[in-house]
């Protein structure tokens, strides 16, 4: 069975608390691991969650502010030192070159090739990653940042009633998934629409600091889960803006007018506290009736089905 999760490695902003570590979220799917915004201590918080270097195929850096990046060096050489022989791509923003370099190779160490770069620029970039396409967007903040979404091709469901009326069965089911055609008993072609349904891809996307912008709902729009900051409650709404975030009341936004099935939130200002969680979740119920979950440090969070 396939495992799509996203596991919460720290969900706090600029500054980690008691309870809060600097960001870091590894959404594992099907196989691939990508790892979004290492922040300091992610390390650590991969040990505490019981995963490690070998899950990861994907290092994806929103921006090069320290809370999104100060946990490369590790991840990086514990790559090395785990002996990782996979391929593991690096996805950032072009323009930190320079921060690249720096966090990439930090500090001595016997370096690793199985890491490939990739620097993201321009309004959109696509990159193929193993059973989804990765593509990242840029957003409104400061310094240039760009969030990120995974899409899983459409495809097709088998239905039982379809298949038992056309006789076909056991291996031969499998057949027609593979070849789109098949012989049934009695000698005809059954082609492979006359026996399923189409199926939607999954979708997941991961927005960062930013203020509310057009590509903020492009990378939202349908997804089935949305990793997304509320560093502020709308007490703070022109901070918010100034320094290039979102409010709860803004995240509940882009997930209500985008149709988002499960929505994440997370990147919290240390100035609150775990008992804040209720505002926080008052202020988005004013734009967004759906599912809302308050990130906390080590949680997993399940990809919702589709039905």
């Amino acid at each position: 069975m396939s495992l799509r999760e996203l596991i919460v490695l720290g969900t706090s902003s600029a500054v980690p608390t008691r309870h809060r570590n600097h960001n870091g979220y590894l959404l594992r799917w099907d196989g691939q691991g990508f790892l979004f915004d290492p922040g300091e201590g992610t390390q650590r918080q991969m040990i505490q969650a019981g995963v490690g270097s070998h899950d990861i195929t994907w290092i994806c850096v929103t921006h090069f502010h320290g809370d999104h990046c100060l946990g490369v060096p590790g991840i990086v050489q514990r790559i090395a030192r785990d002996g990782v022989t996979h391929g593991v791509q690096a996805a950032y923003p072009a323009t930190g070159e320079t921060y690249w370099r720096r966090l990439r190779h930090a500090s001595a160490f016997t370096d690793t090739s199985v890491i490939v770069e990739r620097p993201v620029s321009g309004p959109a970039v696509t990159f193929g990653a193993g059973p989804v396409a990765l593509t990242a967007r840029p957003l409104s903040h400061p310094v240039e940042s760009y969030g990120y979404r995974l899409d899983e091709p459409d495809g097709r469901r088998m239905v039982p009633s379809l298949l038992a009326g056309r006789g076909v069965r056991g291996p031969s089911v499998g057949e027609l998934q593979r070849t789109g055609t098949v012989t049934a008993p009695d000698g005809t072609t059954v082609r492979l629409e006359e026996c399923s349904e189409p199926r939607p891809g999954q979708s997941a996307a991961f927005i960062m600091d930013t203020r509310l912008c057009d590509n903020a709902f492009a990378l939202a729009a349908g997804v089935d889960l949305l990793v997304i900051e509320s560093t502020f409650l709308s007490a703070e709404a022109t901070l918010a803006k100034e320094y290039g975030h979102l409010t709860a009341f803004d995240a509940g936004r882009v997930a209500a007018e985008c149709g988002v099935r499960r929505l994440v939130l997370t990147h919290f200002s240390e100035r609150y506290g775990l008992a804040d969680e209720p505002s926080f979740l008052e202020e988005v119920r004013r734009s967004f009736d759906g599912e809302v979950v308050p990130a906390r440090d080590l949680m997993r969070v399940p990809v919702p089905r589709r039905n």
